[in-house]
């Protein structure tokens, strides 16, 4: 059981050190590490999410209610049927609503790494910022407000679902 608890413990400092780099940060390193573009803002958005998500679904599983699983086991249920009938249905909700949060703000923090050079939302931004351009950085600014908006409503709603 100690090594149990050793695995445990070492990974949540890795989640922990993940998340100690703000996604900027990130972003900034993996632009040095593969190059400007897209695929710098991805690494920085999918690192940090994976430090968040981890967390969240590991503080999840921590405060499951243990009142199923133990009447389950006593019915002579197997660990299997215990993870399939107790543990997921009690996680599963909060799994989707915390990954659709993260994907909220995982496109937010796409334009303000496109503004840095990681590709994303912001880049054409960017681009018609230095081009002085403001027709079009109005509609790009006006494009981010009316996508951010639309998938903060669907995903509200998927969440109210959800939970």
């Amino acid at each position: 059981m100690s090594r149990f608890r050793w695995v445990s413990g070492s990974g949540k400092f890795m989640l922990s050190f993940i998340r100690t780099f703000p996604e900027i940060i990130m972003a900034i390193i993996f632009i040095k590490a593969v190059g400007p573009g897209a695929y710098a803002g991805v690494l920085a958005l999918g690192l940090h999410s994976i430090g968040m998500l981890g967390k969240l679904y590991s503080e999840a599983i921590e405060n499951l209610d243990l009142g199923p699983t133990e009447a389950l086991t006593a019915c002579g249920a197997n660990r299997l049927q215990v993870l399939w009938f107790a543990v997921i249905p009690q996680v599963l909700p909060h799994f989707f609503s915390f990954a659709l949060y993260r994907f909220e703000i995982n496109i937010r923090s796409a334009s303000i790494l496109g503004l840095i050079g990681a590709g994303g939302i912001g880049a054409p931004l960017i681009l018609a910022l230095e081009a002085r351009a403001w027709n079009r950085v109005g509609i790009i600014l006006l494009g981010i407000i009316v996508m951010v908006t639309i998938i903060d409503i669907i995903s509200s709603a998927i969440r109210k679902r959800l939970v």
